[in-house]
């Protein structure tokens, strides 16, 4: 395969997890000092990596959340969970899902970084809740259920 048939590929994958909006944005601010760091990105991540068989995409996205939300990756986490919870397919994070995954990781990242990313992707969930149908409601820590 060819770079050029690498490339569509991996922005055809790159458009399905994280949205043709963002993915529009992202390569309209490409610069000549940029597009070639651009090109490598579509081509290595959303093309070689993404298309592997080896892992479901769902997978693949709950992968991501953790080691960003471990780096301290705020920037890409953020995108990453805006697009767990807009996909429309069978890779999309429920709210449920997405707390699980956090409360997964504040065991193995700590909890500075669970306190960030709760505090991140509730921003997020207050933002999307119409669009998702979820509604963020009052709760006791006491008795969260």
């Amino acid at each position: 395969m060819g770079k050029d048939e690498s490339f569509e590929k991996g922005l055809r994958n790159r458009r399905e997890v994280l949205g043709n909006d963002w993915v529009e944005r992202s390569l309209a601010r490409a610069t000549t000092f940029t597009a070639e760091f651009q090109n490598l990105i579509t081509r290595y991540a959303w093309d070689e990596i993404w298309s592997r068989p080896g892992l479901p995409r769902k997978t693949r996205r709950i992968m991501v959340l953790t080691t960003t939300m471990a780096m301290g990756r705020w920037e890409e986490f953020e995108l990453h969970v805006r697009a767990a919870l807009a996909a429309a397919d069978d890779t999309r994070l429920t709210p449920d899902e997405l707390k699980e995954v956090l409360l997964q990781n504040a065991i193995y990242a700590g909890v500075p970084a669970a306190n960030t990313a709760f505090n991140l992707a509730q921003n997020i969930l207050r933002d999307v809740a119409g669009d998702i149908g979820y509604a963020l409601t009052p709760a006791s820590p006491r008795d969260p259920k």
